[in-house]
């Protein structure tokens, strides 16, 4: 089975959406295999977000993300990487389907804070790097 890592993000920990995510994911057949609550170091998020390192972005999204507690969850099923990011939607609020946890869920406050509530691996070498650094 594939497996992949879901995260949910300090504002959906904050507003208390945890349950209506994992719900989501099992609803959708697929079993969490292992789940935690972190507070993510910036250690961590930097090699988490290698690729982002060099942009200017970064540091808004360390301080986002060590902003509160993070639920990490390793999810496995039958094609989840791509199953779990359909149902998480566009990384934009605004434009995520109706239906989908950013959709739903997802808040665009138009002052370039996003808080879109989840994050989840694009690929099956990204998932097992993902998987290593947050459950290692």
């Amino acid at each position: 089975m594939e497996q992949t890592l879901l995260l949910i993000k300090p504002d959906g920990v904050k507003r208390q959406l945890t349950g209506e995510v994992l719900a989501r994911v099992e609803r959708k057949g697929y079993v969490m295999t292992d789940l935690k609550m972190v507070m993510a170091t910036e250690e961590l998020l930097s090699e988490h977000y290698a690729e982002h390192r060099e942009k200017p972005f970064f540091p808004d999204l360390v301080t986002y993300m060590t902003s509160g507690p993070i639920v990490a969850v390793i999810v496995e099923g039958a094609r989840v990487i791509e199953g779990i990011r359909s149902l998480s939607g566009s990384t934009e609020p605004t434009l995520a389907a109706p239906g989908t946890i950013r959709g739903d869920l997802g808040r665009d406050w138009g002052t370039g804070q996003i808080e879109n509530i989840v994050h989840s691996s694009d690929s099956p070498e990204s998932a097992a790097r993902e998987i290593g650094l947050w459950f290692n």
